[in-house]
């Protein structure tokens, strides 16, 4: 073919049919950018992890996305990722795991109540993608999964109306357009405006400030003890603002910058989650708190243990669950037992690790007391084992209810989406994420 006529072809549009694909599919094997040149224009296509995305002309810090090159470079990376992003696989229940759920509560024996989320999909954790860092995202999913089939107003605009619950690394890129759009711009300094990629650990604050992008009403409760209060940094009025001080190895106070709700457990040295197979609960970015020194005093494990005498106080969690999922389109089943609630379920996170409250059961005692347990689904878990212990009726408390007596860290954190789509100028409001803060 002529150069006259490769030009011609270009602008008809037959010649990149015959080649492009070619090219998509050495990208999409080796993993490499690529740069050609079509009529003076230089195009660079890129990919990751499975996005094949256009390299837009300008790369801004968060800051200068919001303020110059713009909203209109911002809807070209919408746009680009809603056309690109990847469905998230997982293990399909056919009749539904939470239907499984309820089948089993409804035949336990004794006096109970219990109150569940309509529609969960259950999101595990892969041992070759993201064991030991990805809870957070698996929880992101699960919430997702609820909120796609169970609201209306939610599924038109969460992914662009994708329908579908994206994979992490669509995810990774969704909170990162969160960030240059002004969602929660201080939390998004501590990643340094990216995250996509990378096996940093997220938590309560980066799902509310994700859900919120779309206009979706996510709202944080932490739960601590009264002197843990000062802490919370996005609590109005907390006595820290925005800095709080560290003595380091040398004896020397240092001043470190903290953003959210939980973001005090990043006074700790690491950052970077482990290598991909770590086991057991995650060794977060929360894990490494010392608290001694930012309470005026005393050791880190002092306050903990102080903390953990307080277990008692677990029960303002519980009871705080139970309120929410108490609600009055409650439609009970035919046992009268389990009742199905409206309300999405929890992004439920503490040190070390996150999991997903998808409901809360009470048994009424002989005594007179009343026995609470949160019912949470975990990533960690294997969802054909999930499936396997509840249709069998066998072994599937050990992985799903949670006691009381189980709380047995110093905080907690919740969060939780509202109904409705947020109008234009509260979704400004949504930008600065706060909590309320109840005690222990």
């Amino acid at each position: 073919m002529s150069s006259k006529s490769k030009n011609d072809s270009l602008r008809t549009g037959t010649w990149p049919s015959k080649l492009l694909l070619p090219l998509l599919h050495l990208i999409l094997t080796l993993g490499r950018e690529l740069k050609f040149h079509i009529e003076g224009r230089v195009i660079t296509i890129f990919y990751f992890n499975n996005l094949v995305m256009d390299d837009m002309s300008c790369e801004p810090s968060c800051d200068d996305a919001v303020r110059g090159c713009g909203e209109s470079h911002i809807d070209e990376k919408i746009a680009c990722l809603i056309g690109l992003q990847i469905r998230s696989p997982f293990y399909q229940v056919e009749t539904g795991l939470m239907a499984l759920l309820k089948n089993c509560l409804e035949l336990e024996a004794g006096n109970s109540t219990s109150i569940l989320s309509g529609y969960v999909d259950h999101f595990q954790s892969i041992e070759s993608e993201d064991v030991g860092w990805g809870c957070g995202w698996r929880n992101i999913q699960m919430l997702s999964s609820h909120l796609l089939m169970q609201r209306q107003e939610a599924r038109e605009v969460l992914f662009g109306g994708s329908g579908f619950v994206p994979e992490i690394a669509s995810l990774q890129r969704w909170l990162e357009i969160a960030w240059e759009r002004g969602f929660d711009a201080l939390g998004s300094d501590h990643f340094n405006c990216k995250i996509y990629g990378s096996r940093n650990w997220i938590g309560a604050t980066e799902c509310a400030a994700l859900f919120r992008s779309f206009g979706l009403r996510a709202r944080i409760v932490d739960f601590g003890p009264k002197e843990l209060e000062s802490l919370c940094l996005s609590v109005p009025g907390s006595s820290l603002g925005a800095q709080i001080s560290k003595i380091n190895d040398r004896g020397k106070r240092k001043v470190v910058q903290v953003y959210g709700p939980m973001d005090k457990y990043i006074l700790g040295r690491h950052y970077d989650a482990p290598l991909a197979g770590s086991r057991g609960d995650e060794n977060s970015r929360y894990s490494s708190m010392q608290l001694g020194n930012n309470l005026g005093g005393g050791s880190g494990d002092n306050v903990l243990n102080k903390c953990a005498r307080k277990n008692k106080g677990s029960e303002v969690l519980v009871h705080w669950v139970w309120n929410y999922f108490s609600d009055e389109s409650l439609s009970k089943s035919g046992h009268h037992r389990v009742a199905v609630s409206e309300k999405p379920p929890l992004y439920f996170q503490h040190d070390g690790h996150s999991r997903t409250v998808v409901g809360v059961q009470v048994k009424h005692q002989q005594n007179g007391t009343q026995q609470f347990s949160l019912l949470i689904l975990d990533p960690a878990h294997r969802t054909a084992a999930l499936k396997t212990s509840l249709k069998e009726n066998d072994g599937w408390q050990k992985l799903i209810k949670r006691g009381v007596h189980t709380l047995k860290k110093p905080q907690y954190q919740l969060c939780y989406i509202d109904p409705g789509i947020a109008s234009e100028g509260e979704m400004e409001l949504l930008k600065r994420i706060d909590s309320i803060f109840l005690e222990f």
